[in-house]
């Protein structure tokens, strides 16, 4: 039985605005209060999916969560009708109203850990979604995103869906942008790595706060009966730079592994034993400062392309523009162009998100299927031309071109939004997944 990779993205929502939410997210912390453009973010998304699909990719979407939350803001002492409840959130606590309007679930890589069928003790795919015990705006996410992915692999046979960790401290999870797979190919059995801050005791690093914790980790590949799994810790000093997860600087694909020589606390050492691990057939590319410094690396966001397989088994590389207008990182395309190979780089704008500190492979939650499973998946949320069209005529009938937080706080926004949410709910085929539909 062959296997494939299904990239599910994140439709951006209609409230995708600059809160400066995220703590060690530089980008998100630069825009902060700045005017958004969430139709421009909303095509720019379905315009990378795009890219992909015509790659020959297999490619899905998500689709956004009900914003801004009336409901989380209620539970958090605003009362009243809906626009009384967004008035005085916006008048008493405005970055709680920012953060229960946020659009972060567009940031697709962060929905969920995922391991694939060959790696797993039981032989299915497993799902865990992540806490998010570190942040407010992403913690809302949690139950939606573990309803969605429910129905969307909803066959117990070949999928096993896991509840979210405690969302606490001890146990903070952020998903897959802490999670690599290396294998001799999608269809092959490999190791799955774990990357993580801190241990649930310690405070560290110094400036930006760990989000991923080792006994998050540990739990997670615990509950999926991951049958080889290599746990790494992140670099306190990245992390302290800007590096709040580690796609920010590394990425892997089959047996390809590309990363920022200060990505890892353990430096060549660490690299060392990810090759003891994985054996012979590990290709490591190891970037170093003096040819990427870190703070290009961050601002390029070069190691949040996606590293992607192609249908004749050769690779491409689907990067962010911001890389082809900053010459250190293309120059280090360029030279990984031959050296991996590379048969294709694209280079795609999605610069609403990139703004807002997400690059192309944030948008993404990356999901090993073998051919059952594949047909498994519920097919109305799976992308082809005729669907990318639905959505963007979807996009221009629903979606501002400005927006600004103190919008926010406009009745008027709430409605467009769950407008807007009724029909892709309805285009997707999902039912009822939004509390103001049920």
């Amino acid at each position: 039985m062959s296997a494939v990779e299904v990239n599910l993205d994140g439709l951006v929502g209609p409230t995708h605005h600059y809160g400066g939410l995220g703590p060690g997210n530089l980008a998100s912390a630069r825009h902060r209060g700045e005017t958004s453009n969430p139709r421009a973010a909303a095509l720019q998304g379905l315009a990378k999916m795009k890219v992909l699909v015509d790659l020959g990719i297999h490619q899905a979407v998500l689709p956004p969560h009900e914003r801004p939350s009336v409901a989380a803001l209620r539970r958090l002492g605003f009362a009243g009708r809906d626009e009384e409840v967004l008035e005085r959130a916006w008048r008493e606590a405005p970055d709680l109203l920012s953060a229960c309007a946020s659009a972060s679930s567009m940031w697709a890589a962060n929905a969920a850990t995922v391991s694939a069928a060959a790696e797993t003790v039981d032989g299915r795919v497993h799902l865990t979604p992540a806490n998010f015990a570190a942040e407010l705006h992403r913690a809302l996410e949690t139950e939606t995103t573990a309803a969605v992915l429910r129905k969307i692999f909803d066959d117990a046979a070949r999928f096993a869906h896991h509840q979210a960790l405690t969302a606490c401290a001890w146990l903070s999870d952020e998903g897959a942008a802490n999670h690599m797979r290396l294998a001799t190919g999608h269809d092959g059995t490999g190791i799955e790595i774990f990357v993580y801050g801190r241990t649930a005791r310690e405070d560290a690093p110094l400036r930006f706060p760990a989000r991923q914790t080792l006994e998050a980790s540990a739990a997670i590949a615990r509950l999926h009966g991951v049958k080889r799994a290599l746990f790494v810790r992140q670099s306190a000093a990245a992390i302290d730079a800007g590096v709040f997860h580690n796609d920010v600087v590394a990425v892997a694909n089959e047996n390809v592994l590309l990363h920022h020589e200060a990505a890892f606390a353990g430096g060549e050492a660490e690299i060392a034993r990810i090759r003891a691990a994985c054996g012979g057939e590990l290709k490591v590319f190891t970037i170093d400062a003096g040819e990427l410094p870190l703070e290009t690396a961050i601002d390029s966001y070069l190691f949040n392309s996606q590293l992607v397989s192609l249908p004749a088994g050769d690779m491409a590389l689907v990067c962010p523009e911001e890389c082809r207008e900053i010459p250190a990182a293309w120059s280090t395309i360029e030279r990984l162009r031959d050296a991996v190979p590379l048969s294709e780089v694209r280079a795609v704008s999605v610069r609403q998100s990139m703004r807002n500190g997400g690059g192309p492979a944030c948008l993404r939650l990356r999901v090993p299927l073998e051919d059952d499973g594949l047909a498994a998946m519920h097919p109305r949320v799976i992308v082809d031309d005729a669907l990318l069209a639905r959505l963007t005529a979807w996009v221009e009938r629903h979606y501002r071109d400005r927006l600004h937080p103190q919008d926010l706080a406009d009745p008027q926004l709430l409605v467009e939004s769950r407008t807007a949410l009724d029909e892709v709910s309805e285009i997707l085929g999902l039912g009822a997944i939004y509390p103001f539909q049920i």
